[in-house]
């Protein structure tokens, strides 16, 4: 009613009903319930907190990504090693492998126990110091593999650079693209929020997958991405690294949840 604008205007968040509400109720208030139905509130906090949520992961994962490709050139200079990806390699990656696996985490559901988190602290953005610490952790891992695929193949086993690069290449891609599926959830192991939950990613993961076929397999594409057909062998190298960077993250989430339960 009218005698509420006062305490709606004071409230942290004044509420008012949409249906029966005053027109003066309605002004003074922060939230108008179009139904007058209070649990309305509930759903739109839980769909808010999922769209945050989806915004974290889809940050997540481009900032560990680009983190991991920016740690492999560096390293690479250190080391005084060849370039291990060229600039071609390096767009492909970023506008054609990381773009689909980022937006379907985009619609990722809602993970245990979001309504039984406390509000998050006024003013937080969206990197918080933890986050930034698992972006750069993450991203050392998918550089490490990336550069230790070139290293195997260029320094260990004696191949040309041109080759060495496509091991790389085709490392880090398989890299990014299986840690897409650690940003499933920010906090709980694909043991708790599963697998195949996300058939968005899993479309992702396999259109990744094909893509990178056509640009290695195919000769057309070969000169333009300067690739060339691998080998069981060569395939050995890339798997056996591209999952590393999937296996640790779930290892840590793993423990991390026999330390604290995990919200029913």
């Amino acid at each position: 009613g009218v005698n509420d604008a006062p305490a709606l205007k004071e409230a942290d968040i004044g509420i008012a009903m949409g249906i029966t509400g005053t027109d003066v109720a309605k002004e003074a208030s922060d939230m108008v319930l179009a139904d007058d139905n209070f649990a309305t509130i509930i759903a739109a906090v839980e769909e808010g907190r999922m769209i945050f949520d989806n915004i974290r992961r889809f940050v997540n994962f481009l900032l560990s990504c680009n983190t991991g490709e920016v740690l492999t050139m560096f390293l690479a200079g250190l080391l005084g090693l060849p370039l291990p990806l060229l600039p071609i390699q390096i767009l492909w990656i970023n506008l054609a492998t990381d773009s689909l696996p980022a937006l379907a985490l985009g619609v990722e559901e809602a993970e245990p126990g979001l309504m039984k988190r406390p509000p998050r602290p006024y003013g937080q953005g969206i990197i918080t110091r933890a986050m930034a610490y698992a972006i750069g952790f993450q991203g050392f891992l998918i550089g490490l593999v990336t550069l230790a695929a070139f290293v195997l193949e260029f320094v260990v086993l004696g191949s040309s650079v041109d080759r060495a690069r496509v091991i790389a290449f085709t490392t880090s891609i398989l890299a990014q693209a299986l840690h897409s599926f650690n940003l499933r959830s920010l906090r709980y192991s694909l043991f708790t929020v599963g697998f195949f939950g996300n058939r968005y990613l899993i479309y992702a993961l396999i259109a990744v997958i094909i893509s990178n076929l056509i640009i290695i397999y195919v000769p057309f594409f070969q000169p333009i991405f300067a690739t060339e057909a691998l080998t069981l062998a060569d395939w050995g190298l890339v798997v056996g690294l591209g999952v590393i960077p999937l296996l640790v993250v779930q290892a840590t989430r793993v423990i991390g949840e026999m330390r604290r339960p995990v919200p029913v």
